[in-house]
């Protein structure tokens, strides 16, 4: 089968299109041919080398598949062959395998993706994944009304604004330029903003009336997050779940204590499920309901052939990216 494999990390030019044997499968296992591949940062750290679970090298990359199963094995008892389903690597004992025409999972590490459902968007919920648990178990029953997004944009930040006013939330968008707030508002944001004009704490002031906002989601970090505390509400929640632009800077704390507002901080990562499968199957098992139901459409801005995989990476983090990239193989 055709792979995209890494032998060292570095930047895209590492990744390589070649021929490697196409997966055994085992007596419990199904053997999935790939229709659609996402395209996300895990693997993306992956290659870089910085990735904190990091796969034995040479590895195949990618944390997310849809595909039909072709081949099942003899103590295999509830899927068949023909069955469209997904795939994630959030199930397996490594984070990647996705990026190949072929892969080969236990039996429980599947999901069946109902009839009807489009398997292009069927691979893309691997943001939606965390954008589900930053709003459902990051918050652990914290009651909030309104909600700030931060890189509203992206994969994740798109699936926050998407699920957020599907539980019927007023969300606030923030996005880097005049083109992503309008694609941030397409997916449902109440407001969206572009930070980088001038007088953003007066916008978003006006778009609370002043009150500030019950939930801040928040990937960047960085020398702005500090900032962020004169925005939430009394007895608000910050959730930083990303450091795209660092960590943040040690006046955290005393821009809490300012605020006068105490409110409460989270650092949230999906490593908190590994040791719990229920709540991961829950959750995507959701997903899937609401992709089939409409309540959720991933935008995808383009499918990329496997082959130009380093292509794609490049992309993501170029930061031109509106929503999802899938391969196609």
């Amino acid at each position: 089968m055709k792979a995209i494999q890494i032998e060292r990390t570095g930047g895209p030019e590492v990744l390589t299109y070649l021929d490697v044997p196409t997966p055994m499968v085992g007596p419990g296992d199904v053997l999935v041919q790939a229709h659609a591949i996402g395209v996300n940062m895990p693997e993306v750290l992956v290659r870089r080398g910085s990735y904190a679970w990091m796969p034995p090298l040479p590895a195949i990359p990618g944390i997310e598949m849809s595909g039909v199963i072709v081949q099942t094995g003899a103590d295999v008892r509830t899927l068949r062959v023909g069955q469209p389903v997904y795939v994630s690597a959030r199930e397996l004992v490594h984070r990647g395998g996705c990026y190949a025409e072929y892969i080969a999972v236990a039996e429980r590490a599947v999901y069946v993706v109902p009839a009807g459902v489009d398997l292009d968007a069927a691979a893309t919920l691997a943001a939606y994944q965390v954008a589900y648990h930053l709003l459902h178990s990051a918050t652990r029953g914290f009651r909030y009304e309104s909600v700030l997004v931060q890189a509203a944009a992206g994969g994740i930040g798109s699936a926050l604004v998407q699920l957020a006013r599907a539980a019927g939330k007023r969300v606030i968008a923030l996005a880097g330029s005049k083109e992503k707030a309008e694609f941030a508002r397409a997916q449902g944001a109440t407001v969206a903003i572009n930070y980088r004009e001038a007088g953003l704490d007066e916008r978003l002031a006006a778009a609370t009336g002043g009150t500030g906002v019950d939930l801040i989601l928040d990937s960047v970090g960085g020398p702005r997050f500090a900032g962020l505390f004169a925005h939430v509400a009394p007895l608000g929640l910050v959730v930083l779940y990303g450091s795209l632009d660092g960590w943040p800077d040690a006046d955290v704390v005393p821009a809490m204590r300012k605020s006068g507002r105490s409110p409460a901080l989270r650092l949230f990562s999906m490593h908190t499920f590994d040791d719990d499968p229920g709540s991961r199957r829950g959750a995507t098992e959701a997903l899937l309901g609401m992709l089939s139901g409409g309540a959720i459409r991933p935008p995808i801005q383009e499918r990329v052939p496997l082959a130009e995989a380093a292509r794609a990476q490049g992309l993501l983090e170029s930061g031109r990216v509106l929503g999802k990239l899938v391969l196609k193989p």
